[in-house]
């Protein structure tokens, strides 16, 4: 295998700090990606400074609690507020 090192447009990829919003959106996402129990298909990462705001549907209450509990595992996540709300079966 051969390793390239890694350019935009012949430039090295910007890397955001750790304390940009978008950044903490990134990671916190991520985090809801690959937690174990969690399906984060449907679930929304807004950041605004150091709180995280989690927003959509999962299909139980153990998943909202995992979600919260991945998001603030996260560091940098001061605070994190929890709109998650159980997806309507049936409906459509």
């Amino acid at each position: 295998m051969i390793f390239k090192k890694r350019t935009f447009f012949g430039d090295e990829p910007q890397r955001l700090p750790a304390e940009d919003p978008a950044e903490l959106e990134r990671r916190v996402a991520h985090c809801l990606a690959v937690a174990p129990g969690l399906d984060a298909v449907a679930v929304t990462v807004t950041g605004s400074g150091t709180t995280i705001l989690l927003g959509g549907t999962v299909a139980t209450e153990e998943e909202i609690a995992r979600a919260e509990e991945a998001a603030r595992s996260v560091e940098g996540v001061a605070d994190v507020v929890n709109r998650i709300e159980l997806a309507k079966v049936g409906t459509g």
